[in-house]
């Protein structure tokens, strides 16, 4: 089953997205837990497209598309054409040097990393493709 939305990039659409993802999950048979993690960890990468990539245009768009196929890893793709972050590049901090520095940011990374199995960048022509995918127990 494959599902999509098309997002402007304002703040106040995170709610719609996670409403989004809650909704095309719920009747695969996957845990309220497995869905809270993934909600989690999209509403995250989301926030950052919005914010770095867009600085929070409404008028910017991207497009998240969830592909779920029974006893596969779900597959969640963000699709926009603005300026291109990618995680896997980033070194993620130490926890101890941001408690100890007092510093902000860095921990959505970190928690993105940890939920997911993978995460993927490329391009198409002028469009950025954020490709995240888990493997999760279906009921």
């Amino acid at each position: 089953m494959n599902y999509k939305v098309s997002v402007g990039c304002s703040i106040e659409n995170l709610k719609n997205v996670r409403d989004f993802i809650r909704g095309s999950l719920k009747n695969h048979g996957i845990s309220d837990l497995e869905i809270s993690e993934i909600v989690l960890a999209l509403d995250e990468m989301c926030s950052n497209l919005m914010i770095h990539s867009h600085q929070c245009n409404p008028d910017d768009l991207f497009e998240l598309h969830i592909h779920v196929e029974k006893n596969t890893p779900l597959v969640f793709e963000l699709i926009d054409d603005g300026t291109v972050f990618d995680i896997n590049q980033f070194a993620t901090p130490n926890l101890d040097s941001i408690v100890h520095e007092k510093r902000k940011g860095g921990l959505g990374i970190r928690l993105v990393k940890s939920i997911m199995d993978k995460i993927e960048y490329k391009k198409s022509g002028d469009k950025n493709i954020c490709r995240l995918s888990k493997s999760v127990n279906f009921d």
